[in-house]
Parts: C-alpha cells; sequence; structure tokens
C-alpha cells in the first residue's frame, strides 16, 4: 500500500484532470440546487441522475454524485435559513434559530457561518476519512463471508433503530426489502424464485426504476397533496462574513460537530440527520445561555451545520472499506460503484487507487467550490427557490421516466417506477421508512450469498457465526439493539400495571 503522500498526489493528479473538475463542479452545483429546492433531497437527486453517469467512466461518475450528496447538506441551510423549510432532512434543526436569525436582519452571519461551518466540517471529514479508511480497509482484508454477513446484519439493524420512530414498522419495510432483493435468479443454483412466470423479472428488480418511485415520483406525488407553500422573508442580506464576536461563539460548536458529526456518520443508521439533531442538543447544554436557543443563536447554526456535513464523509467510511452503506444515498453509491465494475471493500483501495484517492482529492476540491457557490451566488438561490412547483415538479417527473427507460430500454421498468412511486406515496403518507427497504434490497442478495458461502465452508453448521471473534460481536450487538425496544416496552408496561392496581 502506498503511502499517504503518494498516494494524495495520486489522487490530485485524477481529481484534477478537466473532466473529473468538470463532472466535480455539476455535482456539487446540482447538489447545491437540490439542497436549496425543498422536496426532492440529495437521494432524490442521486436516484433521478445516476442514469445519465452509465457511459461516463467510473472515477467521473463516482465524483459527480458524491458531490451531489454533500453539496445538497450546503444547500439545504439556504432554504432552512430564508424560507424556514429544510431542503433536506438533515437541515430541519437548521430553521430553529437561522430563520429567526434572518428576522432579526442577520441572514447575513447566518448564511455565513453555515458555509464557513460547513467546509471546515468537509475538510475535516476528508483528513479523516484518508487517515481511517486505508487502515480499516486493512483489517477487514481478514475478513470472510461469516464476517460480511453479520457486519451486514449489524448494519441494517442499525438502520432500523436508528432511523425510525416505529421498530415494528422498520422491521416490516426491511423484510420486504429483503424479499424484493430475492426475486430472479438464485445465485447458487440459478433457478428463478417469486418470477410467476415473468421474463422481466428474472434478473431481478432492478434498482434505478425502484429509487425513482420510491424517492421521486412519491416526493411529487406527496408535495402535490400537501401543496407547501413557501414564504421567503423578504431581508436584504448582508454582511456575509461573521463577526469576530459571532466567530468566538461559534468556534467550538464547529470543532464539536466537525468530530461529532462525523463520528455518528460512521455508524450505520447514524448519518446527518443524527449528527445534526445530536450537536444542536449538546451546544444547548453546553451553552451559558441556553435561553437564547430558538430565538437565534448562533450556536444553533453553526453545530448542526457542520454536524451534517461531516457525517455526509463519516458515511463514506463504511461504504468504502467495508461495502456496507450506511444510509439510502451511500446505497445508491454502493449501487453506482457495483454498476461502475467497482464494488466497494477491503480491495477497493488496493485494487483502484486512482478511484479511492481520486474521490479523496475531487472532496477537497468540491469544499472550495461550494464555499465560492454559496456565499456570493446567494442571491441566484433565492430566485431558484422561487420556481412554481408546477413547473418543478412535471420536469422531475420526465427526467425519471426518461431515466428508467434508458436504464435497459424497457417500457417493463417504467412501470415498475410508477408502482413504487405510488407504493412510496402511501408508504410515506403512513409514516413508514423507506431506509430501511432501500438498504435491505440492496443487501438482501450480498447477505444471502454470505451466508450461503459461510455454510458450504462450514458444511452446514451455523457455528461458523459464533465461533469467528468479529462475526460474534457483529450479531450479539444487533441483538443487543433488536432486543432493547422490547424491554424497554415491557418495563413501561409494568410500570402501568403497578400503578393501576395502587
Amino acid at each position: 500500500m502506498m503511502d499517504f503522500p503518494s498516494a494524495m498526489q495520486l489522487g490530485l493528479t485524477t481529481a484534477l484532470q478537466p473532466m473529473n473538475l468538470l463532472y466535480c463542479f455539476i455535482g456539487v452545483f446540482i447538489g447545491t440546487m437540490i439542497g436549496v429546492l425543498p422536496g426532492i433531497g440529495p437521494s432524490g437527486a442521486i436516484a433521478i441522475l445516476m442514469p445519465t453517469t452509465f457511459n461516463i467512466p467510473a472515477v467521473s461518475a463516482i465524483i459527480m454524485l458524491a458531490g451531489i450528496y454533500y453539496g445538497a447538506m450546503y444547500g439545504g441551510s439556504t432554504t432552512s435559513i430564508l424560507v424556514n423549510i429544510p431542503g433536506e432532512a438533515a437541515s430541519v434543526v437548521t430553521c430553529i434559530d437561522g430563520y429567526q436569525m434572518a428576522r432579526q436582519g442577520r441572514a447575513g452571519p447566518a448564511l455565513g457561518i453555515s458555509a464557513f461551518g460547513s467546509f471546515i466540517a468537509g475538510i475535516s471529514g476528508i483528513i479523516l476519512l484518508s487517515i481511517l479508511a486505508p487502515s480499516l480497509a486493512q483489517v477487514a482484508l481478514d475478513f470472510g463471508p461469516p464476517e460480511f454477513f453479520s457486519l451486514m446484519v449489524l448494519g441494517l439493524t442499525l438502520v432500523i433503530y436508528l432511523g425510525s420512530a416505529s421498530m415494528v414498522k422498520a422491521l416490516m419495510m426491511a423484510s420486504l426489502g429483503a424479499v424484493l432483493g430475492c426475486i430472479g435468479q438464485d445465485p447458487i443454483l440459478a433457478a428463478p424464485r417469486l418470477t410467476y412466470g415473468l421474463e422481466a423479472l428474472f434478473d431481478g428488480l432492478d434498482l434505478i426504476p425502484v429509487i425513482m418511485g420510491l424517492f421521486g415520483i412519491s416526493e411529487v406525488l406527496l408535495n402535490l397533496e400537501e401543496g407547501v407553500k413557501r414564504q421567503i422573508y423578504e431581508t436584504k442580506i448582508k454582511g456575509l462574513l461573521p463577526s469576530r464576536e459571532d466567530w468566538k461563539l461559534s468556534s467550538k460548536p464547529i470543532i464539536r460537530g466537525s468530530l461529532l458529526g462525523f463520528f455518528l456518520g460512521v455508524v450505520p443508521g447514524g448519518g446527518a440527520l443524527l449528527a445534526s439533531f445530536t450537536s444542536y442538543a449538546i451546544e444547548k447544554k453546553f451553552s451559558k445561555h441556553p435561553e437564547r436557543f430558538g430565538h437565534g443563536a448562533i450556536e444553533g447554526v453553526a453545530g448542526p451545520e457542520t454536524a451534517n456535513n461531516a457525517g455526509t464523509m463519516g458515511a463514506m467510511v463504511p461504504l468504502l472499506t467495508l461495502g456496507i452503506p450506511s444510509n439510502v444515498a451511500m446505497a445508491l453509491l454502493l449501487a453506482a460503484l457495483m454498476i461502475h465494475g467497482t464494488p466497494p471493500g477491503p480491495l477497493l483501495i488496493q485494487n483502484h487507487p486512482d478511484l479511492f484517492w481520486g474521490i479523496m482529492a475531487s472532496m477537497i476540491i468540491g469544499n472550495f467550490l461550494l464555499l465560492l457557490l454559496n456565499l456570493p451566488l446567494i442571491g441566484i438561490w433565492v430566485k431558484v427557490l422561487k420556481i412554481p412547483y408546477q413547473v418543478l415538479f412535471p420536469l422531475i417527473i420526465i427526467f425519471c421516466l426518461i431515466g428508467a427507460y434508458s436504464v435497459h430500454m424497457n417500457a417493463m421498468d417504467i412501470l415498475i417506477m410508477l408502482v413504487f412511486g405510488v407504493f412510496g406515496y402511501f408508504m410515506r403518507k403512513f409514516e413508514y421508512d423507506g431506509a430501511p427497504l432501500v438498504l435491505a434490497f440492496i443487501l438482501a442478495p450480498m447477505m444471502e450469498t454470505a451466508l450461503r458461502q459461510s455454510l458450504i465452508v462450514s458444511r452446514g453448521d451455523f457455528g461458523i457465526f459464533i465461533h469467528r471473534p468479529y462475526s460474534l460481536v457483529a450479531l450479539v450487538t444487533a441483538v443487543i439493539f433488536l432486543v432493547m425496544p422490547l424491554i424497554s416496552f415491557l418495563r413501561k408496561k409494568r410500570e402501568k400495571l403497578v400503578v393501576e392496581e395502587d
């Protein structure tokens, strides 16, 4: 394995190629715009735009898709501060104090500290990612099918545990995702399963139309029904550079948010959303004047915005080193890597060093581009916010239809997308989380293969999962997270019975 300076030199050489620079710019620009426009989100944007990357090199494709992901985290703050509507889920917390700062005529400093905090978090996260990923990949080289099966079980369990208010609903979605992932041919025997004689299903459900339906079409249907009204707070945006006092109040939240966000991002199911909420709670606890939170405290903007951007970098660690996605956006990047013939995992850094280090270097460049885009172009983003939904949503649907058809030039994919679009609409309406379904859909075939390979090696002995230390630790941890809500439920029920008896 090459040393760090040589690796970064390779990465910069790859990222600074004109085409890769162009795709990096396109990615962060689209990501920022997606973050600014409420109701689409980074997952939907990646799902819709993934088909456009099929005919370009793998490095350029991943650079662009990753740029959309972390660019959306930047753009989400603009909407939260000026409109009080989060551009994506992780910016929900920014609405609390960011919009109040705008109402007080301090939209400029709020946007400025958000951009600078995001930039610092992004660079810090890339440095930590570059240090940790190769070491973790080296350890993972000792992993076999039992370890990968157990880690995927743990990852899916954590997504269920952390990502949904209802454990039962999350388990239902994960189970459905696993069943959908098993449609097609048996990976060992090549026998058709759950195809019902339809030739179109012999190769299984394609990921692109499924996710386009779940995150593109359903989002449009939901927003059309709700009729979201955007009232931009009309204020002259001035003084984007935070004052010395603003920096004094924000410096510690930015440092804490960078570290907290990155390590929460590494945890499957954690990511930017959990990081931003946790950061806000911590900053309010550490503050000498917690009463200011909710009334325009700049720390309430700096901490969460830093944490959610650091979380995006942390989420890259399990994806690139173990091939395990920690959220929906990472699952889509996993699909993109596999489509381009560069499956992530312990051997990615060794077999495709130009891809791995090129992505690292492109994220450094992308963060500089985002800083340049977010501060001077605030006026343009405000105009983008005024695009009527009557214009925006038909364009999204047309793009989804073209994208779904272009994968295999098959009308069946359009039908699948529309079916999952309607299903996703009802799923969102009845508060079922889509993340467990998508992750289980992607991981189920990989988990099945790892499970069956393990049992072939052990000649049918399930003890192989217990006798391997890494596998045992992962499975025990997964069981603990599944049992914890049940213990909590039984304890509350018991307390209720005791009160009733008294």
